[in-house]
C-alpha cells in the first residue's frame, strides 16, 4: 500500500539549485497508477524523482522503532476536525516569490515529511474500497504558479512536503476508489477544490461539538451514511466506531431512521446492521427498538427526534434480525426469550391471515433482494431455527425437524400441534429460555384477538412448570377466559393449564371461583375435555382448607353419576374419586338434594362392583361402602364389608319397596352394556324388582319387554 501512495507522486525535473527555468513550467502532468508507469513516455521519467525515492526510502528506515498508530475512540481524539482533508488539500503550498530564501535542509526536510505519510499510510487501519461503478475516481488538486525566477530544487521540495501533508488526511479518512475493470486513478489540474471519495464527512461533523445544535440531524446523518456506504465494498475502520457511537447514543432514531431509508436492508444497510451487530453493549441497545417495531404488525408508527411521523413494516425488523443474529451470540441472550416470541408471533399472524397488499408488496421486493423465501412464515421460521442455532439448540433443532414441527407451524390446522411439540423440545434442557418465553406469552395473550392466540397457548401450557407461579393470577384470567371459549381446542388447552395451576395451594384455592364453568365442562361431549375437568376439580378438592358449599355439592355429584357409566377406565375412575370427595367435603351433609342423588348412586355402584376391570370394581366397592356410612345403611355396609353382594340387591330392594320400579328403571341401560356379566347382574336385579311390582301392570309389562328385547339382542 505504501508503495501504491509513492508512485503516485513524481518529482519535477529542475535544472539545479537557484537556477530558474527558461520558460513557463509545463502543465502538471496526471498522476496514474503503478501498472500503468511501464506505459509512459521514457522522457517524461524524471532521473531526480528516483533519487528522491531513494533518499525517502533510506530516511524512512531511520525511523526505528516503528510504532503503530493507536486509534482513540473518543470523539476528541479519534474524530479529526470536518472536513479536515478537504482542507488541508486545497491549501496552497508556500512557493510565492517571498519565500526564495529556502533552507539547506529543504531536501532533507521534505524527505522526512514523505517517510512520515508512508509511515502513517502502513501503519493507519485503512479499508480499501473498490467503486461499484465503471467510472475513474481522481483526487483533483489546485493549480499551482510558481514565480519563473525563484524556483528552484528547494521550491520542488517544499511542494513534496505539501504533498505529503495533503496524502496523510486522505489516507486516515478515506477509502480510495478504483474501477472494476482497472482504471487510472489520477489527480488532475483544475480550478476547483479537491473532491476525494470520502465517507465519514457526516459522522464526523456529528461528533464535534460545535457541529451540530439539535438531534434533529441524527435522520440525516443515517441516510448521508448510508447513501455513501452504497458506493463501497467494506466500511473503513474509522467509520464504524462512528457508526456505534452513533448507535449506542441515540439507538432508536438510528434504528428506526435506517428502517425507513432501507427497509429490504439493502447492501449499504446491511453493512451498517452488521457493523452495529459486531458491538455486544451496542447491539443490546437497538435490540428493544427493533423488537418493538416487530412486534406492531404489520406497520409501525415511527417517530424520530427530526419530527418525522412514517410507518415502518415490521417485516422490516425481521429481516434485520436475520441479518444480524448469524453474528452474535452473548448479546441476544437477555433478549432471546423476547425475540423468540417475535418471531413466533410472525410465524403465526402470517400464516393465520392473508398479508395486506403493502405488505405483500413489500415482501416482494425483500425476496428480490435477499431470495428469501416467497411466503414470510416459512421467512420467520428459518429465522427462528438461525436464532435457536445461535442459542446452542442444535440436537433440538434435528429432532424437531424429524417430527415435522417446522412444517406444522406454516399450516394453520396444525399451528398450534407445531408449537406444542416445540415446547416440549426446548422445555427437556433450555428451562431458562422457556421461562422467558412464557413471560412474554402471557403478555400477549392478555389481548382480545382471538384468532391467533391458540398456537401461543398451546406453547404455554406445555412451559407453566418452568414458570415461577408468581404470575398465576394473570395466567388464571387467561384460563378461565379461554374456558368459556367455542373452540374445543382452546378449552382443552385451558383445562391443561389449569391443571398445572391446582397443583399449588394458592392457586387452587383461587380456582374455586371457576367451578360453575368446570360443572358444565363435565358434560362435553370429548372425553379428554371431560377427564381434564375431573383431573383439576380433583387437585382444587384435595386442598385441606377447601369445602364444598351446599349448593355445589348436590350440582357436581349429579353431573358426576352419569360418568360411571363412561367406557373411559381413566374416567370411571376420576369420577368415582371425586364423587367420594363431595360426599367426604360437603359442608352440610344433611340438606335433602344431595342425599338425593348419593341415593341414586347406589345401583350403578352395586353394578360396577362386578365390572370386567379390577380398579374400577374395587373403587365402586369403597364409593359404596362411602354411600352407606352417608345414608346410614347399616345393614347394607355390614352385607358389603362382608361381600356378601346378591343378599345386598335384595335388601335394597326390601328397605325401599316404593322405590322398586325406580330401581327398576335404573338398572334398564345395564341390559345394553358391552360386559356380558353386567347383562346378567342387571337381568337378575330386574326379576327381583318385578316380584315387588305385583299389581302394576304397566310397569310388569315395560320390564318384560326390555328382558325381551334384551335376550333377543344377547342371541
Amino acid at each position: 500500500m505504501a508503495g501504491r501512495f509513492l508512485s503516485l507522486f513524481r518529482k519535477k525535473k529542475t535544472e539545479g539549485p537557484g537556477t530558474a527555468p527558461a520558460q513557463q513550467p509545463e502543465e502538471p502532468e496526471q498522476f496514474q497508477t503503478c501498472q500503468d508507469d511501464a506505459a509512459m513516455d521514457p522522457t517524461r521519467e524524471q532521473q531526480p524523482a528516483r533519487d528522491s525515492f531513494h533518499r525517502t526510502l533510506k530516511m524512512f528506515w531511520k525511523f526505528v522503532p516503528i510504532q503503530h498508530r493507536k486509534t482513540s475512540t473518543t470523539a476528541t481524539e479519534g474524530t479529526d476536525e470536518p472536513d479536515s482533508g478537504l482542507t488541508e488539500l486545497s491549501a496552497e503550498p508556500d512557493v510565492s516569490p517571498d519565500s526564495a530564501k529556502c533552507s539547506e535542509n529543504s531536501d532533507t526536510s521534505a524527505t522526512e515529511d514523505w517517510a512520515k505519510a508512508l509511515l502513517i499510510s502502513m501503519t493507519e487501519d485503512v479499508v480499501i474500497t473498490y467503486a461499484i461503478n465503471r467510472e475513474t475516481r481522481g483526487i483533483t488538486k489546485t493549480e499551482i504558479s510558481p514565480d519563473s525566477s525563484e524556483c528552484s530544487e528547494d521550491s520542488d521540495s517544499t511542494m513534496n512536503d505539501h504533498r505529503a501533508k495533503a496524502v496523510i488526511p486522505v489516507i486516515e479518512h478515506m477509502a480510495i476508489a478504483n474501477t472494476n475493470t482497472g482504471g487510472t486513478q489520477r489527480i488532475t489540474n483544475t480550478d476547483t477544490t479537491p473532491t476525494p471519495t470520502v465517507i465519514h464527512t457526516p459522522i464526523m461533523d456529528f461528533f464535534e461539538e460545535s457541529a451540530v445544535s439539535s438531534l434533529q440531524q441524527v435522520p440525516d446523518i443515517v441516510r448521508t451514511i448510508h447513501q455513501s456506504i452504497m458506493f463501497h465494498v467494506t466500511v473503513c475502520a474509522r467509520l464504524q466506531i462512528n457508526i456505534l457511537r452513533l448507535a449506542e447514543e441515540h439507538p432508536d432514531d438510528v434504528v428506526l431512521s435506517l428502517l425507513h431509508c432501507a427497509p429490504t436492508c439493502d447492501r449499504a444497510a446491511t453493512m451498517m446492521w452488521r457493523v452495529i451487530a459486531s458491538s455486544g453493549p451496542t447491539l443490546q441497545k437497538v435490540l428493544p427498538t427493533l423488537l418493538c417495531v416487530m412486534e406492531h404488525w404489520p406497520l409501525y408508527r415511527m417517530c424520530t427526534t427530526s419530527g418525522d411521523n412514517k410507518d415502518v413494516f415490521a417485516l422490516a425488523a425481521a429481516l434485520v434480525l436475520w441479518v444480524i443474529v448469524p453474528q452474535c451470540h452473548k448479546a441476544v441472550i437477555p433478549y432471546s426469550g423476547r425475540l423468540f416470541v417475535a418471531l413466533l408471533f410472525h410465524v403465526v399472524i402470517t400464516t393465520q391471515q392473508m398479508p395486506p397488499e403493502e405488505v405483500g408488496t413489500f415482501w416482494k421486493a425483500c425476496k428480490e433482494e435477499h431470495c428469501l423465501p416467497s411466503n414470510p412464515n416459512r421467512f420467520a421460521v428459518k429465522t427462528m431455527k438461525t436464532l435457536l442455532h445461535r442459542l446452542r439448540c442444535d440436537k433440538e433443532l434435528m429432532t424437531m425437524e424429524r417430527k415435522g414441527v417446522w412444517d406444522m407451524l406454516v399450516s394453520a390446522n396444525t399451528q398450534h400441534y407445531g408449537t406444542g411439540l416445540m415446547a416440549r423440545e426446548l422445555r427437556r434442557i433450555f428451562v431458562p429460555l422457556c421461562s422467558l418465553i412464557a413471560l412474554h406469552l402471557l403478555r400477549l395473550l392478555n389481548r382480545e384477538e382471538t384468532y391467533w392466540d391458540l398456537p401461543f397457548l398451546a406453547f404455554l401450557v406445555e412451559v407453566f412448570e418452568c414458570l415461577d407461579l408468581t404470575y398465576g393470577d394473570n395466567i388464571l384470567e387467561i384460563m378461565s377466559r379461554h374456558l368459556h371459549s367455542k373452540c374445543r381446542e382452546r378449552r382443552r388447552l385451558a383445562l391443561k393449564g389449569l391443571l398445572v395451576l391446582s397443583k399449588d395451594p394458592l392457586r387452587a384455592r383461587k380456582m374455586c371461583s371457576l367451578s360453575q364453568t368446570l360443572l358444565e365442562l363435565l358434560g362435553d361431549a370429548h372425553g379428554y375435555v371431560v377427564s381434564m375437568t375431573l383431573s383439576v376439580l380433583t387437585n382444587i378438592l384435595e386442598n385441606e382448607h377447601i369445602l364444598i358449599s351446599s349448593t355445589t355439592a348436590p350440582k357436581l355429584a349429579e353431573a358426576l353419576l352419569p360418568l360411571f357409566d363412561k367406557d373411559d377406565i381413566h374416567m370411571q375412575l376420576l369420577s368415582l374419586h371425586l364423587f367420594f370427595k363431595v360426599m367426604d367435603l360437603a359442608v352440610d351433609k344433611r340438606k335433602k338434594p344431595l342425599k338425593r342423588i348419593v341415593r341414586q348412586s347406589l345401583l350403578p355402584l352395586f353394578f360396577h362392583c362386578y365390572d370386567e376391570n379390577k380398579r374400577v370394581a374395587k373403587a365402586s366397592l369403597q364409593v359404596l361402602l362411602c354411600v352407606t356410612t352417608f345414608l346410614k345403611k347399616k345393614k347394607l355396609k355390614r352385607l358389603l364389608k362382608k361381600k356378601k353382594m346378591w343378599k345386598f340387591h335384595n335388601c335394597l330392594l326390601a328397605q325401599d319397596r316404593k322405590r322398586a320400579a325406580e330401581y327398576a328403571r335404573q338398572a334398564l341401560p345395564y341390559l345394553e352394556s358391552r360386559q356380558e356379566h353386567l347383562r346378567e347382574v342387571a337381568r337378575r336385579f330386574i326379576g327381583s324388582a318385578r316380584i315387588l311390582l305385583r299389581g302394576q301392570k304397566e310397569e310388569l309389562r315395560f320390564l318384560s319387554e326390555a328382558l325381551q328385547a334384551s335376550k333377543k339382542k344377547t342371541v
